[in-house]
């Protein structure tokens, strides 16, 4: 991917492009996002400017043996690395012996077919949907290795780390070193979309960039010419994506897992507003019931969505709302009887219940929690 082939983001790419030419490449770059919003193409465009020889008027030729490497994933010095676990696709290896490279060939094809994957995405290619992912101290003694020797093609020798938010702390004091003071022309790129969640011992020690949200324009461009989605379909999902393509492709693609989130939310809105605990905890129960870890914090991220077009109906703004048919009903219902203070509280507790699931807390707790909170704010 070039640059010209990113829609967005016009600054970061200036920025990123100005880096190479004045031979100015940080050490440590950290892109935060929304998830799906971006980062890991935007990546991909700057490392093929950075790599390739031919570059020029701030393009890279697209046409080297360099440019078709990074574009299909392989070229021997960017090194990949992000959260795995033992899980269906790693047979009888322990969980502490697991790295990334076990799910490379599965991790590359994701990659490829859309680079605006998001976490849950990702976690369900490699197999791992009903366990937390961890970059753990196998993996930083691999990539500690690999960055000792010399580069294959002379040149920078790049790494490209996905959610850094889920490096154990033992790990991560392996590579603080590396990080903070990397072999000659060795360059980290971080991505996430949780930067509060980074080890501030990490965080500290990168340049950080903001990957802003698209457009909805933007995305619905995207999602027609890149995936071929039809027009109409592609404008209603890219209004309802917060600027994601990633989370206007799971729109489009998840109707079934979204139909499930509508229902289960719309029984737990509808008993908290009659003032009926015992069935707002049986939707809590439904939302425990979820077959997945990345399924539970879609329900929330829907959860969430609704929320915030409650929040602009509530403050007479619906022409940004952008409330699909399909929850017009629930919005409205919510919107009248919600005082305007439940929104925002509603989804901090949210907020709450997912960084619960990413540590392993009891689901049933989790989202026993949610209702009672939710029904206590009504």
């Amino acid at each position: 991917m070039r640059f010209e082939q990113i829609r967005a983001n016009a600054d970061a790419i200036k920025a990123l492009r100005n880096m190479v030419d004045t031979d100015k490449v940080p050490h440590a770059l950290l892109m935060y996002e929304n998830d799906g919003g971006g980062a890991f193409a935007l990546t991909m465009a700057f490392l093929q400017y950075l790599y390739c020889p031919n570059k020029h008027d701030g393009h890279a030729c697209g046409e080297c043996p360099t440019c078709h490497k990074i574009e299909k994933l392989l070229h021997p010095d960017v090194h990949f690395v992000f959260p795995a676990n033992s899980g269906s696709k790693s047979g009888k290896t322990a969980a502490s012996d697991i790295t990334s490279d076990m799910y490379m060939k599965e991790f590359k094809a994701l990659a490829k077919e859309n680079p605006y994957f998001l976490e849950s995405d990702l976690s369900a290619a490699i197999g791992i949907e009903a366990k937390v992912g961890t970059v753990n101290v196998a993996q930083a003694k691999l990539l500690m290795e690999r960055l000792s020797l010399t580069p294959v093609e002379n040149s920078y020798k790049s790494v490209v780390f996905l959610q850094p938010e889920k490096l154990v702390e033992q790990a991560a004091s392996k590579l603080l070193k590396l990080v903070e003071e990397p072999p000659e022309n060795t360059i980290f790129i971080f991505i996430t979309h949780k930067p509060d969640r980074v080890l501030q011992t990490i965080f500290s020690r990168c340049q950080s960039m903001r990957v802003l949200p698209m457009s909805k324009e933007d995305v619905a461009e995207i999602l027609v010419q890149d995936f071929g989605m039809d027009s109409q379909e592609a404008a209603s999902r890219a209004s309802n994506a917060g600027g994601s393509v990633g989370r206007a492709l799971y729109l489009s693609q998840g109707a079934a897992d979204m139909e499930q989130y509508r229902e289960i939310f719309s029984s737990m809105m509808d008993a908290a507003i009659a003032r009926d605990l015992l069935t707002t905890l049986d939707a809590a129960e439904m939302a425990s019931a979820l077959d997945s870890r990345e399924k539970q914090k879609a329900f929330c991220a829907y959860a969430s969505s609704v929320l915030r077009q409650v929040f602009f109906t509530q403050q007479k703004m619906g022409q940004i709302a952008y409330v699909t048919p399909e929850d017009e009903a629930l919005v409205a219902k919510m919107a009248a009887s919600c005082p305007k203070s439940f929104c925002r509280k509603v989804n901090e507790y949210i907020d709450g219940a997912v960084s619960m699931i990413d540590r392993n807390v009891s689901q049933k707790i989790v989202f026993c929690d949610l209702a009672n909170r939710i029904f206590m704010s009504i």
